[in-house]
């Protein structure tokens, strides 16, 4: 099996609307954030432009945020039309992280990487998944099996948003 590639590192940027003597947030930093969430919002576009958000479980995953759904949820129908959208997380306070990814979802066919996805999930959300009366059981199979729509969103830019005693705006940009 070929050695995934490493993660592209973007250029960061710190925001003039940051506090005084801010500093940028690392991008190593916005990742393990990025890991640890437990629930995103995404956000699409209805085919007639108007905006849809709705929260959903993700993963990171060698350079890239995965997220799944049925065909006919609307999230799906809108991908469809609109392959553009946002992937949000972070706290509702003013203390701590909160990231923004845009990127356009491509959804996933390879057997192997769809194997990679559902391990993923099953090992960050443990028991919802694996056990027969946790809250998504048998999703990581039906993943394997792709009979889950997998969407990877690889992001082209991201914003982080530093809150606390010193607020900071970090934009990236990804090659």
């Amino acid at each position: 099996m070929a050695e995934p590639e490493p993660e592209p590192e973007p250029v960061t940027k710190l925001s003039s609307f940051s506090s005084p003597n801010a500093t940028p947030t690392e991008w190593s930093q916005a990742r393990d954030e990025l890991m640890g969430a437990e629930v995103y919002w995404l956000s699409t576009v209805r085919p007639d432009g108007r905006p849809h958000v709705t929260p959903l479980l993700g993963i990171w995953l060698e350079g890239a945020l995965y997220f799944c759904t049925g065909p006919d949820e609307r999230k799906a129908k809108n991908l469809s039309e609109n392959h553009h959208c946002v992937l949000t997380t972070g706290n509702s306070t003013l203390d701590g992280l909160d990231l923004v990814i845009e990127g356009t979802a491509e959804i996933v066919t390879d057997h192997a990487e769809l194997g990679r996805v559902a391990s993923t999930y099953e090992s960050k959300y443990g028991p919802h998944f694996a056990t027969p009366d946790g809250t998504w059981s048998g999703l990581g199979d039906a993943i394997r099996r792709a009979e889950a729509l997998v969407y990877r969103v690889t992001p082209e830019t991201g914003f982080g948003f530093g809150k606390g005693g010193r607020f900071s705006q970090t934009r990236w940009s990804f090659p």
